[in-house]
This record gives C-alpha cells, structure tokens and sequence, in this order.
C-alpha cells in the first residue's frame, strides 16, 4: 500500500477567497490530505492577524475533512518537507502568475527536490480574484460577496465596514 499523498498550499490568504477555495476543493480530490500552508508574513501588512487568518481559513474549509490549516514561517520547501508532503500546489490564474510560480517551482525543486509542484489553474468564475482586489473594495465599501464565501464576508464586513 502507498503512503498518503500529502500536499501542501501555502500562502497569505488574506483573506481565503473563492478563487482559493476552488483551488483546495479540487486539490482536494486529487491527493490524500491538504495542508494549507499560512503564511506569517513578516513582509506584508495584512489585513488580518495570523491567528485570524487561520481562523477564517479553518471555517471556510470546515466542510474538507482531508485538509488541515497551519502556520508557517521561513522556507516553504522546509515546512513542506516536515509535514511530509511530497506535492506543493500552486494556482495559476494568468500567464503572468506561471511567469513568477514556474521560477519559484525551480527553485523549489532545488531546495526540495522530492517535493514536486503541481499548478492548478482557477476555474473561470474565479480567476479573476485575488485576495489584495478583494480587501481593496471591500475597504472602499463595495460588495465583495461574489468573491469569497459567507463565513470570509462576515469577517470582512466586520473589519473594513463593507462588503
């Protein structure tokens, strides 16, 4: 019998969008367990803390009982290698995002190399969202319900005073 495939999807998710979302859902129904992988962050401000961040993320998934939501910090490739995953997923929403991810792949490969990068792209009602979008309208009071779930929206409207 194989050993579980385990995968990691890191990133700020700041907040977890439906774009994101998407990404774990099918990942989801491709390997055995999915970390989500959140970053700490020290070279961002966020909108959310870490713990919140976790917090959201973990009710948004609540319903994946294969995936788990953690923290972490440094080399993504060294977290990965300590939850034994042997898959990093990465979403691709453009030619631009695969420019950046393919060089990142490299070099995590590098760093890594039983760790391999599978891209997922995004489906076409969410590609077009991105977390940084997201905080940006719904901190000028537009309505960002299309692009994250009820449970993020919540959060959001509680934050920022739109939606």
């Amino acid at each position: 019998m194989n050993p579980p495939v385990i995968a990691v999807y890191p990133g700020t998710f700041d907040p977890i969008t439906l774009g994101h979302e998407d990404i774990v859902r099918r990942a989801a129904r491709l390997f055995d367990h999915i970390v989500i992988a959140v970053a700490v962050a020290h070279h961002k401000k966020t909108l959310f803390t870490l713990d919140e961040r976790l917090a959201i993320t973990r009710e948004a998934l609540a319903d994946l009982s294969q995936v788990s939501v953690e923290p972490f910090t440094g080399l993504v490739t060294a977290f990965a290698v300590a939850q034994g995953a042997r898959v990093m997923v990465r979403g691709v929403r453009s030619m631009t995002d695969f420019d950046y991810e393919a060089q990142l792949a490299g070099m995590n490969r590098a760093l890594a190399p039983p760790v391999e990068t599978v891209f997922l792209t995004p489906s076409a009602a969410t590609q077009h969202i991105s977390s940084t979008l997201v905080r940006e309208i719904s901190m000028l009071g537009g309505d960002v319900s299309g692009f994250v779930s009820a449970t993020v929206l919540a959060h959001l409207e509680s934050r920022t005073g739109g939606g």
